[in-house]
C-alpha cells in the first residue's frame, strides 16, 4: 500500500474531503512567477532576496553567475529542474500541514505550468510549413529559425480562499511567511501578488481539465479599471459564451478581476484582470484559436485591451482541492 505521508494527496480527491461551494466568488491569489535562471536583470525583473545561491543569498547577476544558483547551475537543465521542484517539492511542502501549521483555509491550489510548444500571443496558430522565395521548403533552415518570443511568466500559482481574510491567516503562520517564502526565494526570481476576485462561467465537471489558456489582461487606457472589468464581466463573457465552440471545446472559463494586493506589487498591479480558459488537450485550445467562432472573441478584446496584454498556453496540476462539484458563481 502506497504511504501518503506528507503527500499532496491528502488535500485532494479521490483522498482528501470536499465540500459544496456556495456560489459566491472566491478570492484568488494569482501569483504568477518567472522561473530562477541566467537571464539578465535587464529582460526580467527580479524580487529582491530572491535567486538565492546554495549559501542563501541572492545572486545578483545570474547571467554572470549562473552557477552559482542553488536550483540548478547547469543552464542546459535549468528549464527542466525548475518545472520539476515547482510541482514534486514545492507543492508538497505548500500543502503539508507541519506542526503548528494548516492549509485548510485554501480551498483551492492550482499550478499552471507555462507550455512554450503551446499556443500563444507571440507565436498563435495556425502553424504553416515554413517556404523559401521558391515555394519550397528552405534548405537552409539554420538561416531561418524564427525568433523566440519569451512571454513575461513561466506559470501561476492559482490559489483561491473562501475569504480576503483567510489569506493572511494562512501566510502570516511561521510555515509560509518563512519556510514558503524562502523556498519561492529558491525556486522563482520574481512572483506577483495581486488579489482578485473569482469569477466561474463555466464550471469544470471534475476540476481535472490538463490544459489551460491564460489571458494577461490590461485595459486601454481610456478605460478606468472599474469600467474595463464589468465591461470584460457583462459584454465579454456574453460573447464568449454565445459561441458554438465555446460550448463544444471549453471545459471552464473563468475571469479573475484583481481588487487589491498583499503587499507592493510592481508587475502584479498592472494586471487588470486574467481569464482562463480550461481544455482536454492541447489540440483542443489550438483548434480554439482558428475557429471561426473566435474572431468575434478577438474582436471583443480588442475592443477592451491595451499595452501589456498576452496570452499563452499552460498545463495544470490540481494540488488542493477541497471544493466540489464546482457550479457557476453568480454574475453580480
Amino acid at each position: 500500500m502506497t504511504d501518503f505521508d506528507r503527500t499532496d494527496n491528502l488535500h485532494r480527491p479521490p483522498l482528501g474531503k470536499t465540500q459544496p461551494p456556495t456560489g459566491k466568488p472566491l478570492i484568488v491569489t494569482p501569483t504568477f512567477v518567472s522561473r530562477v535562471d541566467d537571464t539578465p536583470r535587464s529582460e526580467r525583473p527580479q524580487d529582491s532576496g530572491s535567486a538565492k545561491s546554495r549559501h542563501g543569498h541572492e545572486v545578483h547577476l545570474p547571467n554572470w553567475r549562473a552557477g552559482a544558483l542553488a536550483l540548478e547551475g547547469d543552464p542546459n537543465i535549468a528549464l527542466e529542474h525548475w518545472d520539476e521542484y515547482w510541482r514534486k517539492v514545492h507543492g508538497p511542502k505548500f500543502a503539508w500541514d507541519e506542526p503548528g501549521s494548516s492549509s485548510a483555509k485554501v480551498l483551492r491550489y492550482d499550478q499552471v505550468h507555462r507550455i512554450a510548444s503551446g499556443p500563444s500571443s507571440g507565436f498563435p496558430p495556425p502553424y504553416r510549413a515554413m517556404v523559401d522565395e521558391s515555394g519550397r521548403l528552405p534548405s537552409d533552415p539554420w538561416k531561418r529559425v524564427p525568433e523566440f518570443r519569451r512571454p513575461r511568466w513561466d506559470g501561476l500559482a492559482y490559489i483561491a480562499y473562501a475569504d480576503q481574510d483567510d489569506i493572511e491567516a494562512t501566510l502570516g503562520q511561521d510555515k509560509f511567511a518563512k519556510r514558503i517564502i524562502a523556498d519561492e526565494q529558491t525556486a522563482f526570481r520574481m512572483v506577483t501578488r495581486e488579489i482578485t476576485r473569482e469569477h466561474i462561467l463555466i464550471p469544470s465537471e471534475r476540476h481535472r481539465d490538463p490544459i489551460s489558456l491564460v489571458k494577461i489582461h490590461m485595459r486601454r487606457p481610456e478605460l478606468s479599471r472599474e469600467a474595463f472589468q464589468a465591461r470584460l464581466l457583462d459584454d465579454h463573457a456574453d460573447v464568449v459564451l454565445a459561441q458554438g465552440a465555446t460550448g463544444e471545446l471549453v471545459r471552464r472559463y473563468a475571469q479573475l478581476h484583481n481588487i487589491g494586493s498583499t503587499q507592493a506589487d510592481p508587475e502584479g498591479s498592472k494586471i487588470d484582470a486574467i481569464s482562463i480558459l480550461s481544455f482536454a488537450c492541447m489540440n483542443d485550445v489550438e483548434d480554439y484559436l482558428v475557429h471561426a467562432d473566435h474572431a468575434a472573441i478577438e474582436t471583443s478584446e480588442q475592443a477592451l485591451a491595451g499595452k501589456g496584454s498576452e496570452w499563452w498556453t499552460a498545463l495544470n496540476y490540481s494540488v488542493i482541492n477541497r471544493l466540489a462539484p464546482e457550479i457557476a458563481t453568480t454574475r453580480s
